[in-house]
């Protein structure tokens, strides 16, 4: 078996969304089935690339570049669940990324074991929005998408704990606070297959922002910090802008994030 981080770079250097996806089911297996043996396999090292390969399409513009369609129309709904699919294929990433990143630093087994499975429940995120393009006469890379996707990975390349608090504790918990209104709108389009692949992102990515809570409370105890200081500090840092609400409270403190640690990031703070 491969050590994990060279799995991680080889996801990482895949190009195309459905073979990086299938690359990444497929070591995510490897890695289970051999802690299901009472395994634990080699971490190794690896030198990932600043950025991960990419498709040709679609094209990449700056965010106020990125036209904007009302999801009320099908041509709205469309644009939707591509950008969710371009959310979820740099997801798919950046878990992977943190993986074969920050080896020099030592972590225990379960660490892995929880970026391994985020990853895999991303890559299946990534081809249940595929799907739903596909059914609707479209397909991933049809239409522009956001090119500030990785810019917290680069920003966080050499600060662990800053990768912790900007992607799971920010970036991924804002999924929790925008996904239930996606959700009403595919509802009232009666668009089921959509309704039932966002309800299944909803549902896993609380685990995401968990992990990401979990591992940052961790490395502070190691380090004898303040978890709300410490992710105050790194997210006026890294995180350009400041959050807005509405934050979606109760998913947010079962991912163990309580809302002292988002509201004075706010605005009004």
């Amino acid at each position: 078996m491969m050590p994990l981080a060279q799995m991680a770079e080889a996801v990482l250097r895949t190009a195309d969304g459905r073979e990086k996806t299938k690359l990444s089911h497929g070591f995510a297996a490897e890695w289970r089935a051999a802690r299901d043996a009472g395994e634990t396999p080699e971490i190794g090292t690896a030198t990932p690339p600043m950025q991960p390969a990419r498709p040709e399409k679609p094209e990449l513009l700056s965010p106020r570049d990125v036209p904007q369609r009302k999801p009320g129309s099908p041509e709205g709904r469309i644009a939707l669940l591509h950008a969710v699919a371009h959310i979820e294929l740099n997801a798919v990433d950046l878990h992977w990324d943190i993986i074969a990143r920050f080896t020099d630093i030592k972590m225990p087994i379960g660490f892995y074991d929880d970026w391994v499975k985020a990853a895999d429940e991303e890559s299946k995120h990534f081809n249940l929005m595929c799907d739903c393009l596909e059914a609707l006469g479209s397909y991933y890379g049809a239409l522009p998408a956001h090119a500030g996707m990785w810019r917290a990975a680069e920003d966080t390349a050499d600060d662990f704990m800053g990768r912790l608090a900007v992607v799971p504790m920010v970036l991924e918990a804002r999924g929790l606070d925008v996904t239930p209104n996606m959700i009403k709108i595919f509802k009232q389009a009666k668009a089921t297959q959509a309704v039932e692949a966002l309800e299944t992102i909803y549902a896993e990515e609380v685990a995401h922002v968990a992990y990401g809570s979990k591992w940052f409370h961790f490395l502070c105890g190691r380090h004898e910090m303040d978890p709300k200081d410490v992710f105050h500090a790194l997210v006026r840092k890294y995180f350009h802008g400041v959050l807005k609400p509405p934050f979606n409270e109760e998913k947010r403190a079962d991912a163990g994030i309580p809302p002292d640690f988002y509201w004075p990031l706010t605005e009004s703070a």
